[in-house]
């Protein structure tokens, strides 16, 4: 099993959203050169190269992200750095190894929000089957209107979208871990990789190092405090049983350390 995690593309945000330490005041990007903690929110999607199938966890922020977004107002808010004829989004990661979206056999989709469900349509096939947890599908077929929240009905309208139900095994290796708190269904995604040991990535059920701590520090952008506080606990058990490495959603300093494609790979 190879795994190959890919850029998608690189917002910007008043880490307020994030981590409820930053200041009392969310600001948008005409204010961001006001006392505030403005900086860099890297996304990402996670390539398997597994033995039984290619895999691909998320897929990042969209190429129009500003007209998409414009509705919801978050287009002031989470900014994207990245030229949108550019490289760093999902298209370009995955053909600098040599795939298109037809080479995937399974997408799993942490959750349903803007940027991470945004480019799941380019997955409606004949061939990609689609996975998110059951309560994440259920929560977000009930919106009504253009949007709720950061979840955009457009990004996954149409799909046939397959459940999961809790923990599971999707391939040998490959688990996803019931992570709910941020939104109704978030997932995470451990793998347990012959040379380079046991990797959770966290997606949103934690966004940066300093949410994990231990204590785990909350953020604006979360739908059950409680429940989100469970799932870190959880993430914490399994990361301290498998001697885990923990990655965590949008956490741009460790993001630079990650080995990315398509010059470096995990196995």
């Amino acid at each position: 099993m190879k795994v190959h995690v890919l850029s998608t593309g690189v917002m910007e945000t008043d880490l307020t959203w994030l981590l409820l330490k930053g200041g009392r005041t969310i600001r948008d990007r005409n204010h961001k050169n006001d006392p505030v903690v403005w900086a860099e929110c890297p996304t990402h999607a996670v390539l398997i190269e597994h033995p039984e199938a290619t895999v691909l966890w998320d897929t990042g922020v969209p190429r129009d992200w500003e007209q998409r977004w414009a509705p919801t107002g978050f287009h002031e808010f989470f900014p994207v750095s990245d030229p949108v004829d550019g490289p760093g989004y999902l298209d370009t990661s995955l053909a600098s190894l040599e795939l298109t979206p037809d080479d995937i056999d399974i997408l799993i989709l942490s959750h349903l929000h803007f940027d991470h469900a945004a480019n799941a349509k380019m997955f409606a096939n004949l061939k990609t089957r689609i996975l998110a947890q059951a309560d994440e599908i259920e929560g977000a077929r009930s919106i009504t209107g253009y949007s709720s929240g950061a979840h955009i009905v457009s990004d996954y309208d149409g799909l046939d979208l397959q459940p999961v139900h809790g923990d599971a095994e999707i391939l040998p290796g490959v688990n996803v871990i019931h992570t709910p708190g941020h939104t109704w269904g978030t997932m995470s995604l451990q793998l347990d990789l012959e040379n380079d040991g046991t990797k959770i990535f966290t997606s949103d059920a934690v966004y940066l190092g300093d949410s994990w701590g231990p204590p785990a520090t909350g953020a604006a952008i979360v739908w059950d405090n409680l429940r989100w506080l469970e799932s870190v606990d959880k993430l914490r058990g399994i990361a301290d049983r498998t001697g885990a490495e923990v990655i965590f959603g949008h956490d741009a300093a460790q993001f630079e350390t990650l080995r990315l494609a398509p010059d470096s790979y995990y196995s």
